[in-house]
């Protein structure tokens, strides 16, 4: 299996199908869209980040 089939499989099917639809959207519409999926994305990885604590 190669490395992009990969990670699509591990990857959240949710996340997924949003993506695909934002790729159908014009240009300007796509940027703002994938603008607020990449803040969520952050907003999430950094609440995980801070309950993790150090090692």
């Amino acid at each position: 299996m190669s490395e992009a089939a990969t990670r699509d499989t591990e990857a959240d099917p949710a996340l997924l199908d949003r993506l695909r639809l934002i790729e159908d959207q014009p240009l300007a519409d796509r940027a703002a869209a994938l603008s607020a999926v990449h803040d969520e994305l952050r907003r999430r990885l950094e609440a995980g980040d801070a309950g993790a604590g150090p090692t």
